[in-house]
This record gives C-alpha cells, structure tokens and sequence, in this order.
C-alpha cells in the first residue's frame, strides 16, 4: 500500500480517512456554518477552488500521485463511499436548519442534517475533485470521439458544483396577501422578515371544491368506519341512493349554497346565495338488519354555520366531512421594481415567473374555506439555477452524443 502505482486500497484508504476526518470535525465544531454558501463568499470559494483543481491538474504532468486522482480507481472508491452517505441521508430524516431536533448519536453525526455535515461535505468535495480531474485530463487529450464523455462529466461537475455554491443563495419565502390590498413583505423559514422588489396585489381568490361525501364514524373514537378502511358516498346530484356499511342512505336533497336556520328542536337548511353559504345534504338512511330509519339534515358547517350531523345509532353517526378543494387560484397583478405591472393567474403547480423569482399558489386562510379572502404564496429565488440547467443541458448533449457516434465506433 502507498507503493506506486496507487490502485483501489489507496482510494479506500483515502475516502475513509476524510470520513473520519469530517467525524472528528463534525463532533467538534457541529454541522457547516451555511453562510459559508452565501454570495459572494461562496462565488469567491467556487472560483478559487476551479483554480486549484486546473493547478493540481497541470502539476499531474509530474506527479503520478496527482495523476491517480483522474484514474479510474479514484473514481470508483470516492463515488462508492460518498453513495453510502446519501443512502444513508435517505434512510435518516432530515430536518431543517431552523428546527430543532432532539438530540443523540445521529443528531451528534449530523446525519440529520447531511448535507451541512462534515462528512458529507468533505466527500463531495473529494467526489468533485476527482470528477474534475478525470475531465480536465480528457479535455488536455481531446479527440471528437470524446465529445460524449467529456459533456457527460462536465456536464455534472457544472451541475454538482452550481448546486452546492448556490445552496445558501436561494431564498424561499412565504407571503399572505388579502384581496384587495397589495403586499412587498415576506417572511423565511425563520419567521424574519424581508421587504422584496416587487409586490403582489391580489385581485380575486376562487376554489372549486369537490362534491360533498357522506361517511360514518364511530361515536366513541371519532374515527371513519370501517377503521383503516373507510368507506364513502360521493353525492354529486340529487336524488341519489347508496350504501354505507349496514345502512341503505338516500339523498333527497342537496343544497350546495345554504343557510342554517336552528331553534330548540329542529335544524333545518334553507337556499342562501350569498357569502358564508356551506352545503347541506337531506338525507333518509336505513339500516338493512333491523329496520331502523333515521333521516335529517347533515352539513359540513363553515365559519359562520354550524357542523351538523344525523345519529344512525348509539354508536354510529352519519357525517358530511369538509369538501376538498379541488382547485385554487388567484387572479393578481404584479409590480416590480423596474416599474413592470404584469397580470397572472397563479395555481397550484402553476407558477408566475418575475424578475428572478417564481410565485407558487401555497395555501389560503382554511378557517373560511371557499370564502377565503386571503391567499398564501410561496416566493422561490435560486440565481445559481441557470448554471445548473445547463450543466443538466450538457448532459443530455452527452447522451445524445453517444447514439451519434456509437455508430462509428462500431464501424471502426
């Protein structure tokens, strides 16, 4: 061992010395300090590391120990040791840097936080140095045959290293914004808050929800029956008859903007086209081994009506469970600093993309339901993602490359 030529033992020999390394460090210091990551010490990092990988590459010329870390042993020992530390980030769960997590032997590890560790950042750095070495030799020996494989490998090294610099520049921020009103502030993950470029006016906030649905739930636990299996009656329109467990339920009624109008012994629905209307189901149920009937109004309530529900029996209650939203949406003009006034319709999984950032539909105040008035989004700046779509780019270059010249080769 440590005999040259170097071969795998020294490649092991290596990667389990920086990983013991990075536990020391870890138990000494805690997880990396992630402004590290932030611009411009990161762009400043980020260059001088490039520089120092094209030094060790041309001092490689004279040194067969430099020249090892472009070799294939190099390559398959660093990758194998990193990889176990990412399955093993798969198999912990993470937690962020803003909660606190109890403590112990994998919080002392930081596996919990794996990808601020030691242990991991050192590997990667050893895994991106090995990388870039096996490119920067590929390209000192460049040939057109060796397109696919050197855009395959710079193509992930630009990838893995935009991602790791830009790890502390991308902001993720949440933003509640009332109709009507227009808001520039957004709060982080740590609750603080920023004043942003641009500003969000939101002009109308709609939800399309699901029909309503019928369930039984046990009267003692509260829990939808059968347990681990709970069964339901989709009511789309009325009349509409159905089973759930031993009852025979009809519909007789279905009233989706409605009013509660209650005195001491009776509760009845009535129509109510107006704000703060929830849906209401008349319904007659009966059971199918005893002949018991039970019928009555059954409401999922809001805000401004009551929960209403029918008793089956001294266990069993017929209940209508908050609609689910099927779609929400809001209608907003933005306005940026450089004085644009931009008109977008932003859903879920639907983005608006302004200056820099991407608005996503996040949320809404769940305490009115349909009738919110108030819409949550989610800002998310990444300035190091065009770097990282174009090593994304190269590497699909790569691929494509290699059904070009297989080929060829093949003919050779």
């Amino acid at each position: 061992m440590w005999n040259k030529p170097w071969r795998y033992a020294e490649g092991w020999a290596i990667g389990a010395g920086l990983l013991v390394t990075g536990l020391i460090l870890q138990l000494a210091t805690g997880n990396v300090d992630a402004a590290f990551f932030w611009y411009p010490v990161n762009l400043l990092f980020g260059g001088a590391y490039l520089v120092l990988l094209l030094l060790l590459h041309l001092l490689s010329r004279r040194s067969a120990a430099l020249r090892w870390f472009a070799g294939l042993e190099a390559s398959i020992t660093s990758l194998c040791i990193w990889l176990v530390l990412v399955v093993l980030m798969g198999l912990t769960p993470q937690v962020a840097p803003t909660e606190h997590p109890a403590g112990g032997l994998i919080a002392r590890l930081g596996f919990n936080r794996m990808t601020t560790s030691w242990p991991f950042v050192l590997l990667f750095l050893y895994v991106l140095t090995v990388l870039g070495q096996v490119t920067l030799r590929k390209l000192a020996r460049f040939r057109w045959k060796d397109i696919p494989f050197v855009l395959n490998h710079a193509g992930l090294f630009i990838t893995l290293w935009a991602a790791i610099l830009g790890n502390g520049d991308l902001q993720r921020l949440r933003m509640p914004v009332s109709e009507g009103a227009a808001e520039w502030r957004a709060t982080d993950e740590t609750g603080g808050m920023t004043e942003l470029s641009l500003a969000i006016e939101l002009k109308n906030f709609t939800i399309d929800e699901y029909p309503p649905k019928l369930m039984i739930i046990d009267n003692t636990t509260g829990k939808a029956q059968p347990e681990g299996q709970p069964v339901n009656l989709l009511v789309e329109e009325s009349p509409l008859s159905g089973s759930l467990l031993d009852w025979t339920v009809e519909v007789t009624d279905y009233l989706p903007m409605a009013a509660c109008v209650a005195d001491k012994d009776t509760v009845n629905f009535v129509g109510f086209q107006s704000e703060g209307a929830t849906s209401a189901l008349y319904v007659k149920a009966l059971n199918r081994k005893d002949g018991s009937r039970r019928e009555g109004w059954v409401s999922s309530g809001n805000y401004m009506f009551p929960y209403v529900t029918l008793p089956l029996s001294d266990s069993e209650i017929l209940v209508m469970p908050e609609r689910e939203p099927r779609r929400f949406a809001s209608d907003v003009t933005v306005y940026t600093k450089d004085k644009q006034k931009k008109e977008a319709l932003i859903e879920v999984n639907k983005p608006f993309s302004v200056a820099g950032w991407k608005i996503y539909q996040l949320s809404y105040d769940e305490t009115m339901g349909k009738w919110s008035e108030t819409s949550i989004f989610e800002l998310v700046r990444d300035p190091w993602l065009p770097v990282v779509y174009a090593g994304i780019c190269m590497m699909l270059s790569g691929a494509v490359c290699l059904f070009i010249f297989a080929p060829k080769k093949k003919e050779n």
